[in-house]
């Protein structure tokens, strides 16, 4: 894999984390593209998410994500999002090795209020903060298997969060926070160079 076709960030977490939204933002700062795997699916399979978990059953879907994401590991060179399951692929997590994993994680009850509860396959039917606490539970070790660094959106700003990625992939180390060497870097935003 050459560095030209490798991402500089990888988004994952669990549903309302907020990849999709930090994952755009992020991008906008360093000034490179954004893919979400869930709509790269969407847009393979031309169907969403919930109807292909509905017709064809998540294995099936775990598996068409799987091979995505390895895909968008070799061909995306901006930020990737990926789905909040794709971590659960044993294949996808090898493949996460060396790359700048971020995990963004969120408290249940936001996670619940962010992610709209029922409307997500895994939260549908049922006590959905239960559900959510069961999905914390399966997922948060295999995270942390595969994070280069972990980053809370729990009560902070979008734009809080981007400037403590961006601190953290310009200085190479994951547990950078704030203050970083913004304006003359490869990553600066586009404000601070135009100044």
């Amino acid at each position: 894999m050459s560095a030209a076709t490798r991402p500089v960030a990888v988004l994952v977490g669990l549903p309302g984390a907020g990849k999709t939204t930090i994952g755009r933002k992020l991008a906008r700062r360093l000034d490179v593209g954004f893919r979400d795997t869930d709509q790269m699916i969407e847009e393979l399979e031309g169907r969403a998410i919930p109807e292909i978990f509905a017709t064809d059953g998540e294995p099936a879907f775990r598996a068409v994500e799987e091979r995505v994401v390895g895909e968008a590991l070799e061909t995306v060179d901006g930020v990737l999002s990926l789905g909040g399951g794709a971590i659960l692929s044993e294949v996808t997590r090898e493949r996460l090795r060396g790359h700048r994993v971020v995990h963004l994680t969120i408290g249940v009850a936001e996670g619940v209020r962010r992610s709209g509860g029922s409307t997500r396959p895994l939260l549908s039917g049922g006590d959905v903060t239960a559900r959510y606490q069961a999905l914390l539970t399966e997922r948060a070790p295999l995270y942390r298997e595969v994070a280069w660094t972990t980053v809370t959106t729990e009560r902070r700003s979008s734009g809080k969060v981007v400037t403590d990625i961006v601190d953290r992939l310009e200085s190479g180390d994951p547990h950078a926070r704030g203050g970083g060497a913004r304006g003359g870097s490869r990553w600066a935003s586009r404000e601070a160079r135009s100044t």
